[in-house]
């Protein structure tokens, strides 16, 4: 677990790097508000594609291949991101990377592996953590790389050194890291990989509590997704902030992910239980996300992200351990990769969503909306409460 643990918040650092970077690369490029929702969203579109094949292969041929292919993948992208010099060539840069990312699905999978049931939630909030962790150091280094100016930033030297990052990440997973998928169970799933394949997306709707968890994962996702990909845009016009400024507070918004993942999340999971949380967490991200728009200083900012980060927070691990929890031992790696599947189409849909809200009718929409969308969450998560109470 800590070697794990290691290599997916060197490789998260990486991708934090150029997060505070990519709406002014795109609108350097004279990307519109729209272009710059669906550049952003590109990546999430490709991973979407690629998630449950990554998921399946990593049951059939290990977690550990799985993870080190595409980290090289990874390092690939940031490269091409890098010598960028056309819009055109960003959102190819971005699709590669997407395609390539199967190492988070391989990673949760790989924490149910050596997990039990009754420790898998402060497993997932491990990974969780390393997510918080890598959107401290990332964004606040991408940020001070690229400089405060909106107008003349620096976008090669952050895109390399996320590429040097996930170079590092993938030498310490050939060396370091042992397969947690035994040869027997992965001879087991081999046997008729096909069918697996085609119908565990359709299967895992099916079954009444997983597709009502997986429902309420993209829900969550798509909102938070927005608020990441129209905030740079929204702060620029609301205080003249570049990329710097940006990265610190993506950076403090990691913090607080990972003070909670890493450290809170096991006890309150014992105090409230996971489906409370996932409610806890849904009112906590529509009271943030609406509070934006409200935030005519610095210190009403900050709480407003706060409160929103801690209701995303809690609510994402809260519902992978559910889901993980609905799954059987040689299902997991697949289960897994469809709820990777569910974030990753919410975090393509719901950045092109708040790009066309915020180039559309406004600045502010995107966050009027999500608010409305996390009170949905809310409704439905308690729908959820009751409904695996009922399944007990």
């Amino acid at each position: 677990m800590p070697v794990l643990f290691l290599i997916v918040l060197i490789d998260l650092i990486g991708f934090g790097i150029i997060i505070p970077l990519l709406p002014f690369y795109a609108e350097y490029y004279q990307a519109s508000p729209e272009t710059v929702g669906l550049m952003m969203a590109t990546y999430s579109f490709t991973q979407f594609l690629a998630a449950p094949l990554w998921g399946r292969l990593s049951d059939r041929v290990g977690r550990r291949p799985v993870l080190l292919v595409s980290l090289a993948g990874a390092a690939a992208s940031y490269v091409w991101l890098g010598f960028a010099e056309s819009l055109w060539m960003l959102f190819a840069a971005r699709a590669v990377g997407g395609a390539m990312a199967g190492n988070i699905s391989a990673a949760f999978a790989y924490v149910a592996d050596i997990t039990t049931r009754e420790n898998r939630a402060r497993g997932m909030g491990m990974i969780g953590a390393a997510f918080g962790l890598g959107f401290i150091a990332g964004p606040a280094i991408g940020g001070i790389l690229a400089g405060s100016d909106p107008i003349n930033a620096d976008f090669q030297s952050p895109a390399f050194a996320a590429a040097a990052l996930s170079v590092v990440a993938l030498i310490m997973g050939f060396f370091m890291l042992k397969e947690s998928l035994s040869v027997e169970i992965r001879q087991r799933l081999a046997q008729n990989p096909q069918q697996r394949r085609l119908s565990m997306f359709r299967q895992a709707l099916k079954r009444p509590n997983l597709g009502l968890l997986l429902s309420l994962t993209f829900m969550s996702t798509f909102v938070f997704a927005g608020l990441e990909a129209t905030f740079a845009m929204w702060s620029t016009r609301q205080f003249g902030w570049g990329p710097e400024q940006n990265g610190y507070l993506f950076a403090f918004v990691g913090l607080l992910g990972a003070l909670i993942q890493g450290g809170l999340i096991g006890r309150l999971v014992r105090r409230f239980g996971e489906a409370q949380l996932i409610i806890q967490g849904a009112l906590a991200l529509a009271i943030g996300i609406a509070l934006i728009r409200f935030s005519s200083n610095i210190v009403m900012l900050v709480i407003a992200m706060s409160i929103a980060g801690y209701g995303f927070s809690v609510i994402s691990p809260a519902l992978n351990s559910l889901i993980s929890l609905q799954a059987g031992d040689d299902e997991m790696g697949a289960i897994m990769g469809v709820t990777r599947s569910a974030s990753t189409m919410a975090r393509f849909t719901g950045p092109a969503w708040a790009g066309l809200l915020f180039g559309v009718l406004g600045r502010d929409w995107p966050y009027f909306g999500g608010a409305l969308i996390m009170l949905i969450v809310l409704i439905v998560g308690a729908k959820t409460l009751k409904a695996l109470k009922d399944s007990e």
